[in-house]
């Protein structure tokens, strides 16, 4: 069984290939196609469909958050693998080894949905948290002791750099050296290593906006450590990406319009509005250029959908079977699907007023906020030192003062890049670099699944 390792670098296209000396020249050793994006185009979406081979309307991942309607409440970035409706590419290679009596091993790094995965080896961020509402940077893993053994040979993980305002290269170039290790004493024959360095800079100026060039750049000498460790294993090095990057240049505010006319509420109170999910009869859960719209009552879907066809920045409502011709038919989903116009993106804010906004809407709080927030890459422009101003705060929190880190901005117009639509041109689809017999022209998702099997000769 040749082993395999699967790089999810997010964010490359096959128009960024050129500026990646390293993944251009093992694309050219191999092939390299584009892969038509599942909607919608966002990480945990994306995963679920590549791992699995089906849709989410088979998978259930609709989003990377939604309305888990047993509690009427609002989840995102959750962990666990039982999420996962359909039966990933390393469960369906441990069985078929089982049955035919041969070993086989694999690792999961920093792909999400890895918490109770059927893999050996595992690694993930895990903040830790305190009763106190405290919460100190971590990360998890298994077997016992993995997660603890990488810290100490290369370091506490990066976290500020995984995601937040100082999100950048460290946490990939981490990442990446312990995928590396892993690689080396472990031997696995399947090593899936997720390197998030391309999701940052594009996504805070747009593609146009940054030095995309240097960003791919800076990614494929991040790979090297995975290249030498791969060749050292003799093990094929595959690439697969979840979407590629677009300009934007407005937010969408889907809550505030369902609010003007009386079909969303919120609580007042100590910390700021809340949203309010059991007065509401209509809110969007937003997600970049997606949002899945949850209703009280089905037959308000005729006047929910006449209040948000009127928004600026709308591109399609849909429901009923228009769902179901995209793939997103399930419990799960909203009443309504909306897509945004190709220059806009939805933004989660349903507050009128910036005095009444929730506390979390200026830090960086992923588990709280009911929709996806971009402007958490972003440090708040109103401070002149922000950096300063985060360290003071990291100071009483030392002390024991309970505090908020509120450095992020609450103007959504600052994120200038976003994803989650089907691109117009190829060329900025994401990509896959695989080896063996060359595929057709354009691959879907749906299809990495099996062409991995058959590459670990495990069809």
């Amino acid at each position: 069984m040749p082993p395999i390792v699967l790089i999810n670098a997010v964010g490359l296209t096959p128009r960024l290939l050129e500026h990646a000396p390293r993944l251009k020249a093992l694309a050219d050793g191999g092939w390299y196609m584009d892969m038509p994006e599942v909607l919608p185009a966002v990480t945990c979406t994306a995963q679920a469909t590549l791992l699995t081979g089906t849709l989410p309307n088979k998978h259930g991942v609709v989003a990377n958050g939604w309305l888990f309607n047993s509690t009427n409440e609002v989840r995102f970035w959750q962990q666990c693998n039982r999420l996962v409706q359909a039966e990933p590419v390393y469960e369906t290679a441990r069985r078929r080894a089982a049955e035919r009596g041969v070993p086989f091993k694999s690792a999961k790094l920093f792909w999400w949905f890895n918490q109770g995965a059927a893999v050996d080896i595992s690694v993930t961020p895990k903040p830790h948290y305190a009763v106190n509402g405290d919460k100190a940077f971590g990360i998890a893993g298994t077997p016992p002791g993995v997660a603890e053994g990488l810290e100490r040979v290369f370091g506490p993980f990066p976290f500020p750099s995984f995601w937040g305002p100082m999100a950048g290269l460290p946490a990939t170039e981490w990442i990446a050296s312990a995928a590396a290790n892993v690689l080396q004493f472990e031997k696995p024959d399947l090593t899936l290593v997720y390197l998030p360095h391309l999701d940052y800079d594009p996504q805070r100026f747009g593609p146009s906006g940054c030095d995309m060039r240097a960003c791919v750049k800076e990614l494929d000498d991040a790979c090297a450590p995975i290249f030498d460790a791969a060749k050292e294993a003799g093990a094929q090095i595959w690439v697969v990406s979840e979407y590629g990057h677009c300009d934007v240049s407005r937010p969408v505010y889907l809550n505030r319009a369902l609010r003007e006319a009386e079909l969303l509420e919120v609580r007042p109170g100590p910390f700021g509005e809340q949203l309010d999910l059991y007065g509401s009869r209509a809110f969007a859960v937003v997600d970049h250029q997606v949002a899945h719209v949850y209703l009280r009552n089905p037959a308000e879907l005729a006047r929910v959908r006449a209040v948000l066809a009127e928004v600026p920045g709308v591109a399609k409502l849909l429901a009923g079977e228009e769902i179901a011709e995209i793939g997103l038919n399930h419990q799960r989903s909203g009443a309504l699907v909306l897509l945004a116009e190709p220059d806009a993106w939805f933004a989660y804010p349903f507050w009128l007023d910036d005095d009444e906004a929730p506390d979390y809407a200026r830090a960086v709080a992923i588990h709280h906020k009911p929709g996806f927030d971009p402007c958490e890459l972003f440090f708040d422009p109103r401070f002149r030192f922000p950096k300063l101003h985060a360290a003071r705060k990291l100071v009483q929190k030392k002390l024991g003062f309970r505090t908020t880190f509120d450095v992020v901005p609450l103007d959504a117009g600052v994120v200038r890049g976003s994803h989650g639509l089907a691109a117009a041109d190829p060329l900025d689809r994401p990509i896959l670099i695989g080896h063996g017999p060359m595929p057709a022209a354009s691959v879907p998702m749906t299809q990495v699944k099996d062409m991995l099997l058959a590459a670990l000769e495990l069809q």
